[in-house]
């Protein structure tokens, strides 16, 4: 019994990170910070490329089960969840809203020990706000479409950097990966090229290789850093990671105008307040399966 609840523990986490991941606006690491599993998912990709025998096997087993739920969760969003953006941006804009507004006490409560009013912690508050806000503006700025159809080595060098950086921002709770691919000008069509693997068109395969290969490297670095980080310098990184997430709400508010047919950027007039609290909802419901879970 305890195994199974692992599994769907496990199951669950994955699925949630996964359609945040594919959302411009909203972080896997986010979700990973709310549902309680953060720290153990970087140690875990950590170790999986530095750790001893044991635990690179420990590593392994851990993220596929993770990895099981994450890969549904990003195909059902590929197949679903992004048709709904065209038409329903606005209420889905007011649910991650909720998402983060909600989320925000949970984190504070979760992490209150580490949250002494030192000014470097203010420091590195504000420095968290001013990176998504500037993110944010250079996607709007610069996120334009780029033709990845060429496979050349500018194409190639291209895709793996943007990939590099995307999935250090998954990782990372308050930017979303979906906003730097966005910048990049290869959200879209990254999407599509996923699309036509789903139906068993192999002709993207090459470049996908390529961005995986980025996400690879991103990882190998990444992880290492932000693990001594949160040992090392847990209230600095808290409160890096509180200031990103309220500017991401500035970055969803600004999502509409992202979308391959831009729209006008959230307005009160476009604000839904059901949606908002179903967001809500949702992340109390997933503090509820977290703690039921592990009971």
């Amino acid at each position: 019994m305890k195994k199974i609840k692992e599994y769907i523990i496990n199951f669950i986490n994955g699925f949630c990170m996964a359609l945040a991941d594919s959302v411009p606006g909203v972080s896997g690491g986010t979700v990973a910070f709310i549902l309680g599993f953060y720290e153990k998912f970087i140690k875990s990709l950590d170790d999986l490329f530095r750790g001893n025998k044991l635990q690179k096997k420990n590593a392994f087993l851990y993220l596929m089960k993770i990895g099981i739920g994450w890969m549904v969760g990003i195909i059902f969003a590929i197949l679903f969840l992004s048709n709904l953006f065209d038409k329903y941006i606005y209420q889905l804009s007011s649910l991650f809203i909720g998402f983060i507004i909600f989320a925000i006490p949970i984190v504070i409560k979760e992490e209150k020990k580490n949250l002494d009013k030192s000014f470097y912690n203010i420091i590195f508050f504000l420095g968290g706000l001013l990176l998504v806000l500037l993110i944010t503006y250079l996607n709007r700025v610069v996120g334009k479409s780029f033709n990845i159809d060429n496979f050349n080595i500018v194409t190639i060098i291209y895709m793996f950097l943007a990939a590099m950086l995307a999935i250090s921002a998954m990782i990372l709770p308050g930017i979303s990966g979906s906003t730097i691919l966005l910048i990049f000008g290869i959200y879209v069509p990254l999407i599509n090229k996923v699309k036509l693997l789903v139906n068993f068109d192999f002709s993207s395969v090459p470049i996908l290789i390529v961005f995986g290969l980025g996400v690879i490297f991103g990882i190998l670095y990444f992880t290492k850093l932000l693990r001594k980080a949160l040992d090392k310098k847990r209230s600095f990184i808290i409160y890096l990671i509180l200031g990103m997430m309220i500017a991401s709400i500035f970055s969803i508010i600004m999502g509409p105008t992202t979308l391959e047919t831009a729209q006008k950027y959230l307005t009160l007039e476009t604000f839904d307040l059901l949606f908002f609290i179903l967001g809500g909802f949702i992340i109390f419901g997933l503090e509820g399966i977290k703690y039921f879970l592990k009971r």
